[in-house]
This record gives structure tokens, C-alpha cells and sequence, in this order.
């Protein structure tokens, strides 16, 4: 529990500074995230839980990622994560989930996730900013990965690149647990370096 404050209040902090480094007042930052003022005032107070569709539109609207809202202060050179150090940004009904291991820095940062599906269980994305390429790579099992409604399988040694600025979607497929590694490739620019 420590643990799960100690990041809501990272991303408290990350949100309101960011959002002040763009000059948006709470109303606008609300309007072009399609998020609700009162959860964007919880969240700069680090109250509630805020799920992983709010924060990627939050980092999209202000032209940062996903991680850069977790992250705290610069760590050693070289960063080791495990998995299950790191909490779960999504958790599907069926028992899978989406964490986000790491995020490297520089002025085109990656940011690196580890994901499981179970079978017929899917995460449904929104389209995120211009510039940001997305990049799968199953490990074990089966994956449908919906792409601007053309659905592609990518099995268990297969790797799938594509702009995410269109809708898409992960499902799990087959019988077995899908394990993948998902790269998101963020455009460079002012606001993207963590």
C-alpha cells in the first residue's frame, strides 16, 4: 500500500507540473483529455485511482508519457526492474495485465511494458498523439492485434510495429496465456523527454 501512495503522489506532482509547464489551467487540461475536472483535481491532491485509459490521455494532452507521469527522480545509470516490483496499470476480468517496467530517457524516450491476455481478453486503445509507433513482440502464445479495424495474429516469436495514432486493440487468442513485450516509441520534441 506504501508503495501504491508513494506513486499516486509521483504522478500528483508530475500532473500538476506538467500541466502548468503548458500553461493549462485544470478546465482545459479537463476539455482536451476528455477527463473529468474532479478527477484531475483528486488526482493533483494524489487521491483516487486513476485507471490506464486517463493516464494515457492525460500524457498525450500534454505531449509526455505515460512513465513520465510515474517516474520519480533520476535514477543510477543503469536501471534493473523486475516485473512484479512494478504494479499493474491494467488488470483485465479474466486475469490479465499491462505493466509499465521502464522508460528510457533522452529526447525520443521508449517506454517499455510487459503484458499478459488471457484468451478472448482484450484491452481496446485509443488513438495516441502523432509521432508514436508501437511495437509487439509475443513471447509465448497467441495475440489478435486490432489495427484501425484489420485484425492481424502475431504468434509467440513474432513481432508487429504500427502507428498508434489510430484505434487499436490487444486480444488474447488460442488456448494458452499471450505474453508479449510492448514498445511505445514516442515522437521527440520538448515535452517528450521524461
Amino acid at each position: 500500500m506504501a508503495e501504491t501512495a508513494a506513486t499516486l503522489r509521483t504522478v500528483a506532482h508530475n500532473v500538476r507540473a506538467a500541466r502548468v509547464r503548458a500553461g493549462l489551467s485544470l478546465d482545459e487540461l479537463s476539455r482536451r483529455a476528455q477527463v473529468s475536472k474532479g478527477a484531475l483535481v483528486g488526482l493533483e491532491k494524489a487521491q483516487g485511482n486513476p485507471n490506464l485509459a486517463t493516464l494515457v490521455r492525460l500524457a498525450d494532452t500534454l505531449g509526455i508519457s505515460v512513465s513520465a507521469l510515474m517516474q520519480g527522480p533520476p535514477e543510477e545509470r543503469v536501471r534493473v526492474v523486475a516485473a512484479d516490483t512494478v504494479a499493474p496499470l491494467w488488470t483485465g476480468e479474466r486475469g490479465g495485465e499491462a505493466r509499465l517496467v521502464l522508460t528510457t530517457s533522452g529526447p525520443a524516450p521508449v517506454e517499455v511494458w510487459r503484458w499478459r491476455l488471457e484468451p478472448g481478453e482484450e484491452y481496446p486503445s485509443h488513438p495516441h498523439q502523432a509521432g508514436v509507433v508501437e511495437t509487439v513482440s509475443v513471447t509465448a502464445g497467441r495475440m489478435v492485434l486490432v489495427v484501425d479495424g484489420a485484425e492481424h495474429t502475431v504468434e509467440a516469436g513474432q513481432t508487429a510495429t504500427f502507428d498508434g495514432d489510430t484505434p487499436h486493440t490487444y486480444r488474447g487468442a488460442g488456448t494458452g496465456t499471450c505474453h508479449l513485450i510492448m514498445t511505445v516509441h514516442l515522437p521527440p520534441g520538448p515535452g517528450a523527454s521524461a
